[in-house]
C-alpha cells in the first residue's frame, strides 16, 4: 500500500525522471473535440478530392470536345480548300501537256458540229492532273508564235490599269466630301450610290450602252473606262472607312491651324492607306475578269481583253486555253500576294491611330 501510494505521488508530483510540476499527458483525458475535429478535416479533404477530381474530369472533357471540334473544322476547311484549288491545279498542270494529249482528254467534250453547236460524244471527262510528258509547246505558241494572245493580254492591262487609278482618285475625293460635310442632300446621294452598287452589271449594261451610243463612244475604250472610273463601289467602301476616323483627331488638327487640304493629305490619306490598297486589289480583280462589258461595248475583236478569249474557247484552242489561263492568273496572284497584308488591315480596321 505504501509503495503504491509512493508511485502515485511520484507520477503526480513529477518525482523521478520527469521534471518537477509536469504532468504526464498520457494520464490526462483526451479532449472530446480533438477526435471529432480530425474526422471533420479528413471529411473535408475527401470532399475536396472529389470536387477536384470532378473539376479535372470536366476540364478534360471540355478539352476533348474542343479538340474534336477543331479537328472537324480543320477537315472541313481542308476539304473545301482542296475543292476550290482543284481547278487551278488542273489548269496549271494541263498547261504543260502536249496538244495531242489534251485533245485525247478533252477533244470529245469540246467538239463542235457543222452548225457550230456543241456535240458531247462522251459523257465522261478524262481529268488528268499529271501529264504523261512535260511539254512547253503551248507556252511557246502563246508567247512567240501567236502574238494575238499577247495583244489581248496588253488590252487587258490598258483597260484595267486606268480604271483602278482614276477610280481610286475619284473615290477618295468623293469619300472625303461625304465624310466631312454631311447633310440631307449628301445622304440622299450616298444612298443612290448604295443602290447603284447593289445592281449587277447585267442591269447597268443597257444604260451604259445607250449613254455610250449617245456620246458616240461605242467601240472605243472610253466606253469601258468611264463607267469603271465612276463606279460607286470604291466610294462606298472608302466613305465607310473614313467615317471610322475619330473626329477628335480632325478637330485637333483644325485647332492647330490645319486646312482641309492638310487634313486630307496628312491625316485621312495615311490612315486610309490599308483601305486604299484593299480597294485597289478588289477593283483590279473585278475588272481584270470582266467579260460582259467588252462583248457588248466593243465590237472589234482586236480590242477585246484576254478574258473574252477565255470565254469563247473553240475546238483546236483547248490546249492554248490552259496556257493562256495560267498566264492570265499570274497578275492577279501577284497583286493579291503583294497586298494581302493591306487587304487584311483594311478589313479589320476599327478606327483610331496606331501608337
Amino acid at each position: 500500500m505504501t509503495e503504491n501510494r509512493t508511485d502515485r505521488e511520484k507520477m503526480v508530483s513529477g518525482v523521478g525522471e520527469e521534471e518537477p510540476g509536469k504532468i504526464d499527458d498520457a494520464l490526462l483525458p483526451e479532449p472530446e473535440g480533438v477526435f471529432s475535429g480530425q474526422q471533420t478535416v479528413k471529411k473535408k479533404k475527401a470532399g475536396l478530392n472529389k470536387e477536384e477530381r470532378a473539376y479535372r474530369w470536366m476540364v478534360r472533357r471540355k478539352k476533348g470536345r474542343l479538340f474534336i471540334k477543331k479537328w472537324l473544322a480543320t477537315v472541313i476547311a481542308a476539304f473545301f480548300a482542296i475543292l476550290f484549288l482543284m481547278p487551278i491545279v488542273l489548269t496549271i498542270t494541263n498547261s504543260f501537256m502536249s496538244s495531242s494529249e489534251i485533245s485525247s482528254n478533252y477533244g470529245q467534250v469540246f467538239s463542235t458540229s457543222d452548225t457550230g453547236g456543241k456535240t458531247y460524244i462522251s459523257e465522261k471527262v478524262n481529268l488528268k492532273f499529271i501529264p504523261d510528258m512535260v511539254s512547253f509547246s503551248q507556252y511557246i505558241t502563246v508567247l512567240f508564235k501567236s502574238p494575238d494572245y499577247l495583244f489581248k493580254f496588253w488590252n487587258s492591262v490598258i483597260l484595267v490599269v486606268p480604271i483602278v487609278f482614276f477610280q481610286l482618285l475619284v473615290a477618295v475625293l468623293a469619300s472625303y466630301g461625304f465624310t466631312r460635310y454631311r447633310g440631307r442632300i449628301k445622304e440622299m446621294i450616298f444612298f443612290i450610290y448604295i443602290i447603284l452598287m447593289l445592281m449587277p452589271y447585267q442591269v447597268t449594261l443597257v444604260p451604259n450602252y445607250l449613254v455610250s451610243n449617245w456620246l458616240h463612244l461605242l467601240d472605243t475604250r472610253w466606253a469601258i473606262w468611264l463607267p469603271g472610273i465612276f463606279s460607286p463601289f470604291a466610294v462606298y467602301l472608302l466613305t465607310k472607312f473614313m467615317r471610322r476616323i475619330p473626329i477628335s483627331v480632325i478637330e485637333a488638327a483644325q485647332i492647330d491651324g490645319a486646312g482641309e487640304w492638310q487634313i486630307f493629305r496628312s491625316i485621312c490619306l495615311p490612315l486610309c492607306k490599308g483601305c486604299l490598297c484593299s480597294v485597289a486589289i478588289l477593283i483590279f480583280i473585278d475588272y481584270w475578269n470582266m467579260v460582259e462589258q467588252p462583248l457588248i461595248l466593243l465590237s472589234e475583236d482586236t480590242m477585246h481583253p484576254l478574258s473574252v478569249f477565255l470565254s469563247k474557247i473553240k475546238n483546236g484552242e483547248i490546249g492554248l486555253a490552259f496556257a493562256v489561263a495560267t498566264i492570265y492568273m499570274v497578275p492577279t496572284l501577284l497583286v493579291f500576294l503583294y497586298g494581302e497584308d493591306y487587304l487584311v488591315e483594311g478589313i479589320t480596321y476599327q478606327g483610331g491611330i496606331k501608337g
